[in-house]
């Protein structure tokens, strides 16, 4: 029983030893995480009018913009501008 018992370690250690050194064997069937559902995504300069089609990092990157884009003409539009000041020269 106890010889049993120590082979059976034995045994897992080898295999664990051996899993760690072929890391090239593949022990999961993750292949079919590539394929795409749906239809393609395509850049957006490539299809402008349809975001729906556009890639995700490119929707982000457009939206980022735009948002900069609307918050910083607003600032500019209600911060009244550039106030000139006049300047007294002082005489003496």
């Amino acid at each position: 029983m106890a010889s049993s018992l120590a082979a059976r370690q034995a045994g897992n250690l080898l295999r664990l030893s051996s899993s760690r050194s072929g890391s090239l064997i593949q022990r999961r069937g993750l292949a079919g995480a590539a394929d795409h559902h749906g239809p393609a995504k395509v850049d957006f300069w490539k299809d402008p009018m349809s975001p729906s089609k556009w890639k995700e990092e490119h929707f982000v990157i457009v939206s980022l913009a735009g948002w900069g884009l609307a918050i910083f003409g607003g600032y500019k539009a209600f911060s009244g501008g550039k106030k000139e000041e006049k300047k007294v020269e002082a005489t003496n």
